[in-house]
């Protein structure tokens, strides 16, 4: 795809010429995306997050062409198998494939894709290219009591990809050492199911429970999903995910990432995340434990983002405990026990724009946290560029404080009966509902811009 320059005499002077005249008649964005696709060798996402398009594939000459590379070993008829092992060592290639919507029984079998680096991670982490193991086309695969292991970049393990593709996978084991390596994935509308299943990625941008573009659904019930590298969270969704009664782990990433119009529902799940940064200690990054944001990226259909969590844990090790740029998005807790880090409950604002989030002064997040019967402390954030609709409800708690230095953003909060909040600092919010008798204000003020100081008690 990139242009050079060759000696190939008048010809190809010739040749030269027209093409620059014929770049010169373009729109000022095509000559930028010609320069960067051609000269820079950006790839198609990046070359989008430049120029400000949500969705790459409305680039002029945007490939819609599904690049899955080869398999070792493919199945495209009704298939039941017990014991043995698939491997692969090239690039771009599964070491074992379901395809043409054919139907297969896999158990107690072993899978390794132990070298070959993908040539394109966007093709792996879009269409399952490279990946230990890839269902598509409509295929319906079990695994049960399976190994798999990968050890090469984009070594995604277990894909189900695309509508009408469905993947379970129980009682397994799943690793991968390489970047760009999740664990159990989903990707163009596929389906996968998993239970007890024991996850652990080593590399960076490797989620463990993870979707990409096109999204689809994903439930967990049980097992462990654990993370070491940087840029993976334990889950990263742009797809509907669900997860029960298992261990979520992060050791140097945020905890949870919910991209766009996508969810993740947690019950009685335990989740801890340590994010060390994705680019630099001197990044400016942002440090949190689940973060609800836009890439624009076109990886993730624009919309509301849900977070929500009954009964568990939630754990961050490092920075603001949530964090919400660039989006609209709920979060909805019920009976969690939260530990924080730095005494932030939740971070709402914009972002520099530098990874494409946005645009500056317009790029902040618009919030509504729900809590239920949930108790809550720490100190929330919200930025001028950015909102906040707050609800506590069925006697939940708020020991802390909002905006302390002053007014930023618009923040409302209502207070059902039975529920109380407990000034840590003073507090300035948009608006207050409910009984001011609840508000023990600890000799603190809330401040509110629809009328005096509330004196609380």
């Amino acid at each position: 795809d990139k242009l050079e320059g060759k000696d190939g005499g008048s010809d190809s002077i010739i040749d030269n010429i027209m093409i620059n005249e014929l770049v010169d008649s373009l729109c000022e964005r095509d000559r930028k995306l010609i320069r960067m696709r051609y000269y820079e060798d950006m790839t198609q996402t990046q070359a989008a997050r430049v120029l400000g398009i949500s969705h790459p594939g409305d680039l002029p000459g945007a490939p819609g062409t599904v690049s899955q590379g080869t398999a070792a070993t493919t199945l495209e008829t009704d298939t039941t198998i017990s014991g043995g092992s698939f491997l692969s060592q090239k690039a771009d290639e599964n070491a074992l494939r379901v395809t043409n919507t054919a139907q297969a029984a896999l158990t107690g079998v072993t899978i390794q894709k132990l070298e070959g680096d993908t040539s394109s991670t966007e093709n792996s982490d879009f269409y399952g290219q490279n990946a230990g193991f890839l269902a598509t086309d409509g295929a319906q695969a079990a695994l049960t009591a399976v190994s798999v292991t990968t050890a090469a970049t984009g070594g995604n393990a277990v894909v189900s990809y695309g509508e009408g593709t469905a993947v379970s996978v129980t009682d397994s084991t799943v690793r991968t050492t390489g970047d760009h390596s999740g664990g159990i994935h989903v990707a163009g509308g596929g389906k996968l199911t998993a239970w007890d299943v024991d996850v652990e990625t080593q590399g960076n941008s490797s989620a463990a429970i993870r979707s990409d573009r096109g999204g689809g659904t994903l439930t967990v019930e049980d097992g462990s999903y654990v993370t070491n590298g940087t840029g993976s969270p334990a889950i990263y969704s742009t797809a509907q995910i669900a997860v029960t009664n298992a261990v979520l782990t992060a050791n140097r990433s945020e905890a949870i990432v919910v991209e766009g119009r996508n969810s993740v529902t947690l019950t009685d799940c335990t989740v801890s995340g340590n994010m060390q940064g994705t680019y630099g200690p001197d990044s400016g990054e942002n440090l949190h434990g689940v973060m609800l944001y836009q890439s624009m990226s076109g990886d993730a259909q624009e919309g509301q983002s849900l977070f929500r969590m009954t009964g568990g844990e939630l754990t961050t090790l490092s920075g603001d405990l949530f964090y919400v740029t660039n989006t609209d998005c709920a979060i909805e807790l019920s009976g969690v026990a939260l530990t924080l880090a730095d005494g932030c409950l939740l971070r709402v604002e914009g972002n520099t724009g530098e990874r494409g989030w946005g645009t500056p002064g317009e790029n902040g997040g618009r919030c509504t946290l729900n809590a239920i019967a949930q108790a809550l402390s720490g100190t929330i954030r919200v930025d001028e560029s950015s909102s906040l609709d707050m609800t506590l409800s069925d006697g939940a708690t708020f020991e802390g404080t909002v905006n302390p230095e002053g007014q930023g953003g618009e923040v409302n909060v209502t207070l059902a009966q039975g529920c109380r909040w407990t000034l840590t600092a003073d507090a300035y919010v948009t608006s207050f509902t409910g009984d001011f008798s609840c508000v023990e204000t600890n000799g603190y003020t809330l401040y509110t811009t629809q009328e005096k100081p509330v004196a609380g008690v």
